[in-house]
């Protein structure tokens, strides 16, 4: 018999894969419905009536759309995204090297983001009502009441073109040492990072605080523990479920949410290329792009009900 933990693994599992089945659906029809002719618009002034014809058979538009999106959703299962309408290039080439750079920028602003928040939320706990706490609430608060664009715009013109420290646009080329591309993707993080801090700062500091009142917790002070001691050895471990899911949440975020920062600082990454290909009318690009982005945040948020369902004892241990 399988244990209440596996029944909801399984299920999380299951409903993350029709969820991600739905999503397949908005993606092609949201292509499928956009205005004017697809033909049209890559042919241009040589669109004579013989070449829409074959471009219209090439595309295989002659085929109602129910089959045109079982077909394409089996290529993309095996991996075949099909070929990019401009320069017929395998789409899978073409998203291969942005991918790389928009998870190398979502991994490095994780790496600074994740550990940067927790460390504030804990020392919001730690003096709570005090002056520090207010000064990190103030901070996180006024860094994610700005929209993102205006941040980057922003730290674009203070550091890069009033100070010169970086440049101004993030010029990633194949090759480069891991040196280089962290000092082209510094202003792209510090934006992606000022946008996702608040979210799980405040969500450490709400969730070590909501196991204060809790007996042990009590326990632990009646012994003469330092406070300190009592967040991080007692209140911070039976808090971490709350903690990994927003923290999972917002790593989402920097993978699919990075399209902003990427056109702002020009970034080569996989929200430029899908907001480029919006522009050419590209259908089969745009589409492997939605689709990796939507299979990446239902991932994420799998993981993330997984590893909550997994820190709850009573799940693990049950009677």
């Amino acid at each position: 018999m399988p244990t209440p933990l596996l029944r909801l693994v399984a299920q999380r599992v299951l409903l993350g894969l029709l969820l991600l089945l739905a999503v397949s659906v908005l993606i092609f029809v949201g292509t499928q419905i956009l205005p004017g002719d697809v033909a049209q618009a890559i042919l241009g002034q040589s669109a004579t009536p013989q070449n829409l014809q074959n471009l219209r058979l090439e595309l295989g538009l002659d085929k109602s759309a129910v089959e045109r999106y079982f077909l394409w959703l089996g290529d993309a299962v095996q991996g075949d995204f099909g070929n990019a309408l401009a320069n017929k290039r395998p789409v899978a080439d073409l998203i291969g090297q942005r991918l790389d750079n928009t998870l190398f920028l979502a991994g490095v602003t994780g790496a600074i983001a994740v550990p940067l928040a927790i460390i504030l939320g804990l020392v919001s706990v730690r003096y709570k009502d005090r002056w520090p706490d207010r000064v990190i609430n103030i901070f996180t608060l006024s860094a994610i009441s700005f929209p993102e664009f205006f941040v980057g715009y922003l730290l674009m013109l203070v550091f890069a073109l009033e100070l010169q420290w970086v440049q101004p646009l993030s010029a990633i080329r194949p090759g480069m040492s891991f040196g280089d591309k962290l000092a082209a993707t510094i202003l792209p993080c510090a934006t992606l990072t000022f946008a996702v801090l608040a979210h799980m700062q405040r969500m450490t500091r709400a969730a070590i605080l909501n196991v204060f009142g809790s007996a042990y917790i009590e326990t632990a002070e009646l012994k003469g523990l330092r406070q300190i001691t009592i967040i991080w050895r007692h209140a911070f471990p039976n808090a971490i479920a709350p903690i990994v899911n927003v923290v999972m949440l917002n790593l989402a975020y920097l993978v699919v949410g990075v399209v902003v920062g990427e056109v702002v600082f020009v970034y080569p990454g996989l929200g430029t290329l899908m907001v480029d290909n919006v522009g050419y009318r590209d259908v089969p690009v745009v589409q492997a792009c939605g689709l990796l982005f939507a299979a990446t945040y239902i991932v994420l948020n799998i993981v993330a009900d997984v590893v909550g369902l997994v820190a709850n004892p009573r799940l693990r241990h049950p009677k």
